[in-house]
């Protein structure tokens, strides 16, 4: 029997999902590791994840955490910083920055047969970076240079302008970074925040082909690792509302929109309803702001909404950048696309779309093991499991029109919203 190519197999959605949680230890300074075993996979990545708790610690100069992330790979007691380019160079490893609201870190990419090599470099750059005075003035340099050139940028702009109305100028998170900024940061600064502040209620989450050998020996050098517990308490914001702020360019011939409000955080029942909610209306390639401002008046590229991660509530973004003169009007469209959802019975067709797009992307953010731990990490830092997964799962399955509308009427207000036009 003949296969036909051109028939596109179809789309099954399975009875149910389950994942396996992680395995855990305690290592001896009592850091929590999250071990996730692929025995089939011969690549392995290890992340050191701690809380940056900006939101908190108020360090007075906004980038010291920038510069000393930055700087880890620009040379240890051992190593200088070209010496370390061709270390992990050679061996076909990666080291990549961890830096978020929230979170800071190192993490790392390598392969089973050359992790015991690597390992031991990788674990010297969380305590013997030394931050050459050289190399910082060259960063420094770097960066004024970029936060200038993103200044004039109407999508970074609004963006940083965005965050400034969502969370406070006064707050870390909604601070914008000057060039004067960079010229107050020293290197004592540095070794102050890498010393007291980097490897602060540190967790681990590693995956790999990894014999019980290769556990012990990150048991054995990151059991050691100089860590900072602290009861931590994440930042609480509400919904204030505030006019659109706008930034006028004379010369530009696009606007960057962004509009948004804080929402409700992954524990709360009302979640999965809310980002299908999020879906419907920009989170994918068919929604309705796609179709309505880009399809069919012709005013931006692309257009989309997004739900960004937070401890204790998630926030929602609706970005676009559009011809300038259309500016007011695709806004006004966003409100009337967002009250339409709200109010108007969807359409079976579109439900069904949207139930397959996302269950789909669902299965598919599962197709590797490094992705589950990703999955993992991300919902644990919330306080939750992989069982949310699963929930979501069910809920993706059921929901109906209703269920989308009755939430997004309640959890997302026009008077909430915050926003941002520059151009």
């Amino acid at each position: 029997m003949s296969l036909d190519r051109s028939i596109a197999p179809a789309f099954v959605i399975p009875e149910e999902i389950s994942f396996i949680q992680p395995m855990q230890r305690t290592l001896p300074n009592g850091v929590r590791l999250y071990f996730n075993p692929t025995p089939s996979i011969g690549a392995v990545r290890i992340e050191v994840n701690a809380e940056s708790l900006r939101g908190e610690l108020k360090i007075a100069k906004k980038l010291v955490s920038f510069f000393t992330l930055h700087m880890l790979l620009e040379g240890t007691k051992t190593k200088t910083a070209s010496e370390l380019d061709d270390f992990f160079d050679y061996y076909a490893s990666e080291v990549e920055i961890i830096s978020s609201f929230e979170h800071q870190g190192l993490a790392l990419l390598t392969t089973k047969k050359h992790f015991s090599q690597v390992f031991p470099v990788f674990r010297e750059l969380m305590t013997e970076a030394v931050f050459p005075e050289k190399e910082l003035q060259k960063r420094k340099s770097q960066k004024a240079l970029n936060i200038s050139i993103q200044f004039e940028k109407n999508a970074i702009r609004a963006s940083h302008l965005f965050r400034q109305q969502l969370f406070g100028d006064s707050h870390p998170y909604g601070m914008i970074s000057t060039e004067q900024d960079v010229e107050l940061i020293e290197r004592e600064d540095l070794l102050d925040y890498y010393q007291n502040y980097l490897w602060v209620n540190t967790e681990i989450f590693v995956t790999g082909d990894l014999s019980e050998t290769d556990l012990q020996l990150i048991e054995s050098m990151l059991g050691d690792l100089p860590v900072h517990m602290y009861d931590s308490t994440p930042s609480e914001f509400s919904n204030m509302g505030n006019e659109i702020f706008i930034e006028a360019r004379e010369k530009s011939v696009q606007s960057s929109i962004r509009l948004g409000c804080h929402l409700i955080p992954k524990s709360n029942p009302d979640y999965h309803a809310l980002a299908v909610f999020n879906t419907f209306l920009g989170g994918y390639f068919g929604s309705r702001l796609i179709k309505n401002i880009r399809e069919d008046k012709g005013h931006t590229y692309g257009i989309y909404s997004s739900i960004g991660s937070l401890r204790s509530a998630d926030y929602w973004l609706i970005a676009a950048d559009v011809k300038k003169e259309f500016t007011s009007e695709v806004i006004d469209e966003i409100y009337k696309e967002i009250e339409i959802l709200q109010h108007q019975a969807i359409p079976k067709e579109e439900l069904e779309t949207v139930r397959n797009y996302l269950i789909g992307n669902l299965l598919s953010s599962f197709s590797s093991s490094f992705e589950l731990i990703t999955r993992f990490k991300g919902i644990h830092q919330a306080g939750l499991d992989l069982r949310f997964y699963e929930d979501r799962f069910e809920f993706l399955k059921k929901f109906t029109g209703e269920d989308i509308q009755k939430v997004g009427k309640r959890l997302i207000q026009k008077d909430w919203f915050v926003g941002t036009v520059v151009g």
